[in-house]
């Protein structure tokens, strides 16, 4: 039987969130000059509050702000590796990168799955030694400029769980044949975790806390 170990990644595996700070990273590494946008960032929000705009849509609004339109992907990628070794030395639980090492020592194929960037996600996976990543995808054009468009839904909650089951077919892999472990922080990924064979919530926020005593899903505080 094939064993796979699906992580999330933020506030599961990181002590915080990435997304955000990926974007300001690029602003000081790239255009500190994007920062005269930073008054426009609370009217995407508002605009998500008010449900005028999806998640999907508030994060390519913050991205075309602060990102920019068109960047190359070849000049980033010097900029993401820096955020990936960041993130690593100062963003991380360590009990966290103990179960992934536990996970693979026990045969497991580690999979992280992510409503976060693909686009700087596999640099931290390699660090980590994920064997596959699924994450937002965002559209690169034929000139290789990034832009500020998501490639189908955002990896995040039942599209996420949407994109596993692809995944999981393009492997071959037969949802009997294998064994599941899910690991998240957040109620959002509850249809993940109902569909993995054991789910644990780690450093739970409190509706997954309740969710996970009420479904006899395992606790990890990792903090």
């Amino acid at each position: 039987m094939t064993k796979l170990s699906i992580y999330d990644m933020d506030r599961t595996i990181t002590v915080r969130g990435t997304y955000t700070p990926f974007l300001f990273h690029m602003v000081f590494a790239r255009a500190p000059w994007r920062l005269v946008f930073l008054p426009l960032l609370p009217f995407g929000f508002i605009g998500y509050g008010l449900k005028l705009i999806s998640r999907k849509g508030l994060k390519t609004y913050n991205q075309r702000l602060l990102l920019g339109g068109k960047p190359n992907i070849a000049k980033l990628e010097p900029h993401i590796e820096r955020y990936a070794d960041k993130v690593m030395q100062g963003n991380s639980y360590a009990k966290a990168l103990a179960q992934v090492e536990a996970d693979r020592a026990e045969g497991r194929r580690l999979v992280l799955a992510t409503a976060s960037y693909e686009l700087y996600v596999n640099a931290i996976a390699k660090r980590l030694g994920f064997d596959e990543v699924i994450a937002t995808r965002l559209k690169i054009d034929e000139q290789g400029q990034v832009l500020p468009e998501i490639i189908g839904e955002n990896c995040y909650d039942v599209a996420k769980l949407d994109r596993i089951k692809t995944f999981l077919g393009e492997q071959g892999l037969e949802r009997e044949s294998i064994h599941i472990r899910a690991y998240s922080d957040h109620v959002s990924d509850a249809p993940m975790l109902d569909f993995a064979d054991e789910a644990v919530a780690t450093t739970p926020s409190a509706q997954l806390r309740h969710l996970a005593k009420k479904r006899g899903w395992r606790i990890l505080d990792w903090a």
